[in-house]
């Protein structure tokens, strides 16, 4: 089909759509608006829609916006979804439409669609700030950054902003919510890129000498992430730096700690040998 017929079609379904018609028509602007989609996006067909009987309209759309959110078929969900925020603002469906606009834009994956679904879900936020659906929305907003983050060795900004908004989560919503074990999934995958980047600081510190630079970096991250995944790494290097500027008593406990709290690391046997040096040159 032309774009010109394409272009009369869905003029057509907003002329429909508009509100002095509206209540004798809903329907009518359903099945002009699946028809047109159907023709131009070539994802659906006006066969699959079934008997709407007395069927609101809104639900309708958010039916059809529902599956096509489960095929993947984000921009086709979207125009559906989308005729629920814009044209029926008395809807049940239009707080939860406003959701599945951000999911879509998220499903898209792309940075222009992140900044979009960003938009979605702070105005839902704004908008339903007591909703029941509100901590959903907070959620992915953590999520959207999630998705951004960068390897350890690039810019953190988006790792930050994650870890915001998912302890604002944390801070805003009952513990014993659904979405808390995802939340805080997202939370400890992002502490850890994190304490990754500046633990890949310190040893780059280490490695040139500036061992003033590798203990402050090392201990910055001991009192800020104490859950953090590499914390033998930490224990070791920081052992080390101390060991480089004849802090010798300060550094056999972290050597002791890498023995203590994982044996099976990569740092351990050579723990153990400097761990041995330096408690045998230091007896009396």
């Amino acid at each position: 089909m032309d774009l010109q017929r394409c272009d009369r079609g869905m003029s057509a379904s907003h002329e429909a759509s508009s509100p002095t018609r509206r209540r004798n028509s809903g329907i009518l602007l359903v099945l002009a608006l699946t028809a047109t989609v159907a023709a131009c996006a070539g994802t659906a067909r006006v066969t699959d829609i079934p008997d709407v009987g007395d069927l609101e309209a809104d639900r309708l759309l958010f039916e059809r916006g529902s599956e096509a959110i489960d095929e993947r078929d984000w921009a086709r969900a979207r125009e559906y979804f989308l005729q629920i925020r814009d044209n029926y603002p008395q809807s049940e469906y239009r707080a939860e439409a406003r959701l599945q606009i951000g999911d879509t834009y998220e499903g898209e994956g792309s940075t222009e669609s992140y900044v979009r679904a960003l938009e979605e879900f702070q105005d839902f936020l704004s908008l339903y700030p007591t909703h029941p659906r509100a901590a959903y929305a907070q959620y992915k907003l953590g999520m959207v950054h999630f998705h951004q983050i960068r390897i350890a060795e690039r810019d953190q900004t988006e790792t930050l902003s994650a870890i915001a908004e998912f302890e604002a989560f944390l801070a805003r919503f009952p513990s014993d919510h659904e979405l808390v074990p995802q939340v805080r999934g997202g939370l400890r995958a992002a502490r850890d890129r994190l304490g990754t980047h500046d633990f890949q600081i310190g040893v780059y510190y280490y490695s040139n000498a500036n061992y003033a630079g590798a203990i402050a970096r090392f201990r910055q991250l001991l009192e800020e992430d104490p859950g953090f995944i590499g914390l033998d790494g930490v224990y070791f290097y920081l052992a080390s730096s101390l060991v480089d500027t004849t802090q010798v008593s300060e550094a056999i406990p972290y050597f002791a700690r890498v023995l203590d709290e994982f044996p099976e690391s990569e740092f351990a046997e050579v723990s153990a040998l400097r761990l041995t040096e330096l408690e045998a040159g230091i007896q009396p």
